[in-house]
Formats: structure tokens, sequence, C-alpha cells
């Protein structure tokens, strides 16, 4: 799964108010036929308004989700209070963020469950391990965004970082395409749910220069997002 596509970028439409009435009946039907013994992820996109994300994280609670990622746009913090009071759905964010800073106030106020932000943006593992171990004060655990816009070197050295703190809580991943594979070599593996990784030296991933010099960078955009009367919205 990659979404970005070289090119003019695809358009896509929205409707919240479609899809608000859509997510709690899938939930519900998920949940008939498969129990409550497996953990159920949701990611918002940051869509929402406060208030709306505040009547979709109190509308799921009956179907106990492992966390509600980005229910609000990151910048509009505030916005996590409201959903506080109306909801205990566990909310996870923070992919965009970059610093301790941005995380201080939502740990302090324990407005969140889960700390989104990956090593290669929250500053590399230095910084990363002082948000970690505030985070850790307020029972706030990690969930570091995994996604296939970053690369088998942060994969990995999350993997080694996630074994290092007291406070981890689940690693995101997606696995890469082959072509991928083919540039970079890395000593992790995914089986049953579980990544695991060896002891080789450093991080454990090497990076093929000449492989990669045969996939020179294209430019790639991801989607835009409107709503279904025309206006630009939050993809």
């Amino acid at each position: 799964y990659e979404p970005a596509h070289k090119g003019l970028p695809h358009e896509e439409y929205w409707d919240t108010s479609k899809y608000l009435n859509f997510i709690p009946n899938l939930f519900k039907k998920v949940r008939d036929v498969y129990g409550d013994n497996i953990h159920l992820l949701h990611d918002v996109h940051h869509r929402c308004t406060p208030i709306e994300a505040a009547r979709l994280a109190k509308e799921l609670e009956p179907y106990h989700l492992f966390w509600l990622e980005d229910p609000v746009a990151g910048e509009l913090q505030e916005g996590l209070r409201l959903i506080r009071q109306h909801s205990t759905t566990p909310i996870a964010i923070g992919e965009v963020f970059n610093t301790i800073y941005d995380y201080s106030t939502l740990f302090t106020e324990q407005l969140i469950d889960y700390i989104r932000m990956p090593v290669s943006h929250g500053g590399g593992i230095t910084h990363l391990l002082k948000v970690a171990a505030m985070a850790s004060v307020y029972h706030i655990n990690t969930g570091f965004h995994g996604a296939t816009d970053l690369s088998p070197v942060n994969l990995a050295a999350a993997i080694h970082f996630n074994l290092a703190v007291n406070n981890f809580g689940l690693q995101e991943y997606m696995p890469h395409q082959d072509i991928v594979n083919e540039v970079f070599k890395t000593n992790y593996q995914f089986n049953d749910g579980f990544l695991t990784i060896d002891n080789s030296p450093g991080i454990g991933v090497d990076l093929d220069e000449k492989k990669a010099a045969l996939y020179p960078y294209t430019m790639a955009r991801l989607p835009v997002n409107r709503k279904t009367d025309g206006t630009m919205f939050n993809w």
C-alpha cells in the first residue's frame, strides 16, 4: 500500500456525515462476526472536527478499540480535550509531530494514550527516548508510525527502540514492496503478528548503493481530498 502516485495528485471525495453514520455499524459487524478477542484500530486521518470526533469516539466505545488514531488534526490539540470529556476510547496521535513540546501538554493533561511520532520524525533515538520517558510517567505507551513512507532503516531502529523502553505499546508495520528489499538488506522478520530482530551490528540494515542508483528519485504526490460540494479538505 502506497497512496502516492506520479503526476498530478489523484482527487478523492469525502462526506463526513456518511462516514459518521457508517463506521459504528462497521465495527459492530466486525465484533459480531469475530468477537472481542482481536484488537481493532481505526485511523480517522484527522478528518473530523472536535465535536464530530467526540461523537465518533463515544459511539465506538462499545466495540473497545485498541486505539482511535488522529481523530482531529494534530495542530488542534485543544480538540482532544473535548474528546476526553465525552469518551474513554483510547486516542493515538502524533505521526506528524517532531519534538517533545508537541506532546508535553497532551501528556500532562492525559489527553492521549499512545504516541505515534516515529524515530525519523522525532529527532532520532536520543530525543525520542526523552519523549518515551515523559510519556511513561503518565502511563502513555508508544505506538510508532510504521507505514511504507518510512524506510527499513527507520523500522529497524524502531524495533531496537521498542525493546529498550518499558512503555512499549505497539509497532505499526506495513511490508515494503519487493523493489525496496532489493536496495535494503534487513535483519528483522515479521511472523504471526510479531516483529523480531537479530543481533547484527548497529541497527542491522545494509544499503546496496549500486542497487539504489538504479532507482533515481521521481516526484510522487499524495491524493487531494474534496468534500462532496467541492471544498478542499484534509486528506
